[in-house]
């Protein structure tokens, strides 16, 4: 989840839809992600929301520096 100390409240969730346009990539890999743990979500009924913070550290991790 968003760390610790975070008020949940003033979190702003993302739909997988929303987050895999932010991240140009397909809902497919935002679902496997999630499922794999990499990226936290909370489940809401049957869809999934992910705050956007969670959505910007897992960016920040995985910037690949090629040089």
């Amino acid at each position: 989840m968003a760390g610790s100390g975070d008020n949940i409240s003033e979190a702003k969730f993302l739909t997988i839809a929303e987050v895999a346009a932010q991240m140009r990539v397909s809902k497919m890999t935002v679902y496997r992600l999630v499922h794999s743990g990499e990226l936290p979500a909370v489940r809401v009924g049957r869809s999934f929301r992910v705050t956007e913070r969670d959505v910007n550290n897992y960016l920040e991790r995985s910037f690949y520096d090629a040089g």
